[in-house]
């Protein structure tokens, strides 16, 4: 454990259930193997997508991400300011609550960002290739020694008008409580860069409850386990809301600015009004 790589309270057992009507057998095995060709689809057509304008290919990964989700039986809802997912010409930061691997598509599918991963990943068959020819930011996060370097990487991505999505909880938590803090390292990026910061809040919900539960992905929980559970929940819904942005040098320091951001997504107002609602 470490300030940059924290380890939740969050359990399987405790947090990662479903609470409501449950999917039959077959149709969630179809919903788990469209899902994951879908996402291997994406995967294997990145360089081909590197090639096009990148106007055309936000909009391209916006609806593959999207796809992605719905194909794993998903509803989302997109909320908020629909003007954020213009892509700024100086960069931007985008925060997010961490609660699931959903979490990545569905950012994807309303603000295209390179993502920041822990630098194992860089390593992994035929995943890791492709995220770093996709553009991902490979992070040590495991060490201390190494943050002023992934601070120094994610100022030059932003500096270069790249928008760079980032978890900065530093770990999955279920979403019942206020969950983890927000770290500050990669919003001294975001001062280094002079590039604004993007609140998003991420919440998944079934009917009749609020709760993240079939959606946690949390502590030891195998990646089979939560794939299987999301596509047996019926009813599962995932809301995303693009708040407003932050601008750069509006806190005088990253722990302000780390605090700030937190604050806009754990206050955010249940009445915003929605950009889409998609079923």
């Amino acid at each position: 454990m470490s300030a940059w790589l924290p380890v939740a309270p969050c359990t399987p057992r405790d947090c990662a259930h479903h609470e409501g009507a449950g999917r039959a057998p077959l149709p969630a095995l179809a919903l788990l193997v469209a899902g994951c060709s879908l996402s291997l689809l994406g995967v294997m057509s990145v360089p081909v997508v590197l090639l096009l304008p990148p106007a055309h290919r936000d909009a391209l990964t916006r609806r593959w991400a999207y796809a992605v989700v719905r194909a794993f039986g998903v509803r989302v809802r997109i909320t908020g300011c629909p003007a954020g997912r213009a892509r700024p010409p100086a960069g931007e930061l985008v925060v997010a609550n961490h609660v699931s691997w959903l979490d990545i598509p569905l950012v994807a599918a309303v603000l295209p960002a390179r993502m920041v991963a822990k630098s194992e990943i860089r390593h992994w068959p035929l995943l890791g290739p492709f995220a770093a020819l996709g553009g991902t930011l490979f992070i040590e996060r495991d060490r201390l020694r190494a943050l002023p370097g992934a601070v120094r990487t994610l100022a030059g991505a932003l500096s270069s008008g790249s928008r760079v999505a980032v978890f900065p909880q530093g770990s999955t938590w279920c979403g019942r409580g206020g969950g983890g803090r927000f770290r500050p390292a990669a919003f001294q990026a975001a001062i280094d860069a002079g590039s604004a910061v993007r609140p998003v809040r991420i919440s998944y919900r079934t009917a009749g409850t609020d709760t993240a539960g079939a959606a946690a992905f949390v502590g030891d929980d195998p990646l089979a386990a939560s794939l299987w559970r999301v596509v047996t929940a019926a009813g599962l819904v995932a809301e995303i809301r693009i708040l407003p942005p932050v601008p750069a040098g509006h806190e005088s320091d990253r722990r302000a600015l780390a605090r700030a951001a937190q604050s806009a997504v754990a206050n955010d107002s249940a009445n915003l009004p929605a950009a889409s609602v998609h079923h």
